[in-house]
C-alpha cells in the first residue's frame, strides 16, 4: 500500500495518507492507456462535417451538349465532380467516429492513469482546498508552491465554485470533480493535485 505525504495549500507537510494498491499501486498498462486515450479523443469529434454532392449542388439539369457529333466528351450534367462548381465524389459526410470501450478496460486504464502519477512523483495530496474569496492570484499562489509551474489538474470532492473560476483563468490549470476525471486529462497534467478528501471518495468509487 503507497503512502504519500499530505500537505496544505501553502506546500508545508501536515501528514500522510495510505493510498489503495487496488486504485493508485496497479501495474501501468500502456496498451490500455492507448486504447482509452484513443476513445475520448475520437468521442470529442462531432462528425458533422458534410461536403455536397451532384444531387445536392443546385443546378444542372440540362445536359451541357448532345451526346453525339461535337467532337467534345460526353457531358450529362455541369454538376458533375470534374466541372467547376460541380459536386464532391467520394467527401466527407456526417457520421459518428464514437469508441466504445467496456467497463473493465475503462476501470484498468483509470488505474493504471492514476498509479502511473504516483509512481513519477506527480501526484500531490493537499490537505484542504478551499478559498475565501474569488482571487486567482492565491491559486497560483498555491500551484507554485506545489510545483505545478505548468499544466496541472486539480481534482475536488464536491463543487466549489470559488476555486474552480479562481481557477478559470490560469493557462493550463483544469478543475474536475473526482467522479469526473477521465484518463486523458490524468495523463495530460504534468501535476495533479488532489484533495485529500477526493482521494478518499476516489477509492471509496472506484475500489470496490
Amino acid at each position: 500500500m503507497p503512502n504519500m505525504k499530505v500537505v496544505d495549500m501553502a506546500g508545508k507537510e501536515v501528514g500522510e495518507i495510505a493510498l489503495s494498491d487496488t486504485v493508485f499501486g496497479a501495474e501501468v498498462n500502456g496498451s490500455v492507456l492507448h486504447e482509452a486515450v484513443k476513445a475520448y479523443l475520437a468521442n470529442q469529434r462531432q462528425g458533422t462535417q458534410s461536403t455536397l454532392t451532384r444531387t445536392e449542388v443546385s443546378g444542372g439539369g440540362k445536359k451541357p451538349w448532345k451526346q453525339k457529333g461535337t467532337g467534345r466528351a460526353r457531358q450529362g450534367s455541369t454538376r458533375a465532380p470534374q466541372w467547376t462548381h460541380g459536386g464532391i465524389a467520394l467527401g466527407p459526410k456526417p457520421r459518428s467516429y464514437r469508441i466504445t470501450l467496456n467497463k473493465k478496460v475503462k476501470r484498468a486504464a483509470l488505474f493504471s492513469a492514476l498509479s502511473s502519477k504516483v509512481a513519477g512523483n506527480e501526484m500531490v495530496v493537499v490537505d484542504n482546498i478551499a478559498l475565501a474569496e474569488y482571487k486567482t492570484k492565491a491559486m497560483v499562489t498555491m500551484l507554485n508552491a506545489l510545483g505545478a509551474d505548468k499544466k496541472a489538474l486539480i481534482v475536488l470532492p464536491a463543487a466549489d465554485a470559488v476555486v474552480i473560476k479562481s481557477c478559470d483563468n490560469i493557462p493550463g490549470v483544469k478543475t474536475a470533480l473526482y467522479n469526473t476525471i477521465n484518463v486523458y486529462d490524468i495523463l495530460n497534467c504534468d501535476k495533479f493535485i488532489v484533495a485529500k478528501e477526493a482521494v478518499e471518495k476516489i477509492e471509496e468509487v472506484y475500489a470496490r
